[in-house]
């Protein structure tokens, strides 16, 4: 007898939270995979689930192999990523590789010297900007650079809009971050780059891309919705380039967990996080939360309420220059 011949497997199955890959292969595991051995069992839903999750891997990793146009992210950005939790790294030589990449110092000087942080001054260096900023803040504008650089996706991609609510996100996110007393700089971070699958998708798979951008429109906060149309959703496939990239693990999980928080088997607050922000991104000024506010969460993260429907903050309000100073 196999998996597939239990009962309520396969229904299971479809309606597991989280998951949507078909799992056609489970008919070629013998029961045996369920052994009642105490030295060798594994639950019977461990099992599944082990099973369950490779299977999405597989067509995760498989898209991406395949995929001729993935985006690469410059390698200063690369080590700075992988050394985010690093309390010791090297300033001296971060600025130095930073400053021998023309694009990125562009960018990240059009922001210093811009009315996002002050304006009132003229920094002409990489050394200036940690100096003024801090080394924190000069470290989150350089990863947006690199990555909102990354992307090329088709003309008819609303590429400015997408970053400007990445940048709402990761705002609100670093706004969260504060009353939830979580890493702000790690908050920003992975609330703008939280929906990277979405561009990898209008990139690699530009015709469903468009069809999943239409509908997005008419349903913003409906998380998942592509998994009807790719089989994963953004999250997943956002999550697999995050480790492509080599990005901490903490982000990557954010990033994979971000639809349904609670639901995850290791609770990332910054999924949380990103998950409230979304909620506060589209109904910040309203005078009440939407019916299915995930109040839960709120609370899990130890958020007043009212601090998701509160006036945006100054940083907030400025998303839209920010993401044109970047582009």
């Amino acid at each position: 007898m196999t998996i597939k011949g239990l009962p309520g497997v396969q229904a299971f199955l479809r309606l597991r939270s989280g998951f949507c890959v078909a799992c056609h292969r489970l008919s070629a595991f013998p029961l045996v995979f369920f052994a009642s051995s105490e030295s060798s069992a594994i639950p019977k839903e461990e099992a599944i689930n082990q099973l369950f999750i490779s299977e999405a891997n597989v067509e995760l990793q498989t898209l991406l192999d395949h995929a001729q146009k993935l985006p690469s992210i410059p390698e200063v950005v690369r080590e700075l990523i992988e050394k985010f939790d690093d309390d010791q790294v090297n300033t001296e030589e971060i600025v130095e590789r930073i400053s021998a990449d023309q694009v990125l110092t562009a960018k990240l000087l059009r922001v210093a010297n811009s009315p996002f942080y002050g304006g009132n001054r003229n920094l002409f260096s990489v050394r200036d900007a940690v100096f003024f900023l801090g080394f924190n803040a000069v470290r989150t504008l350089v990863l947006a650079a690199g990555v909102t650089g990354a992307f090329r996706p088709p003309a008819s991609f609303d590429l400015r809009g997408f970053w400007k609510l990445s940048f709402s996100v990761a705002a609100a996110c670093k706004t969260l971050a504060v009353y939830s007393r979580d890493n702000v700089d790690t908050a920003f971070t992975c609330g703008l780059i939280h929906n990277i699958g979405e561009l990898l998708v209008q990139i690699i798979l530009p015709g469903k891309g468009a069809l999943l951008a239409k509908q997005a429109r008419h349903a913003p906060l409906e998380f998942g919705r592509e998994c009807e149309v790719l089989g994963f959703t953004y999250a997943e496939l956002g999550a697999a380039l995050a480790r492509r990239w080599n990005f901490p693990e903490a982000m990557a999980q954010a990033i994979e967990q971000q639809n349904d928080p609670l639901a995850a088997r290791s609770f990332s607050r910054v999924a949380g996080l990103i998950h409230l922000a979304l909620y506060r991104v589209a109904y910040a000024g309203e005078s009440q939360l939407p019916p299915v506010f995930p109040i839960a969460l709120a609370l899990r993260l130890d958020i007043d309420l009212e601090h998701i429907l509160e006036p945006v903050s100054a940083v907030e309000q400025q998303v839209d220059e920010l993401a044109h100073l970047l582009d």
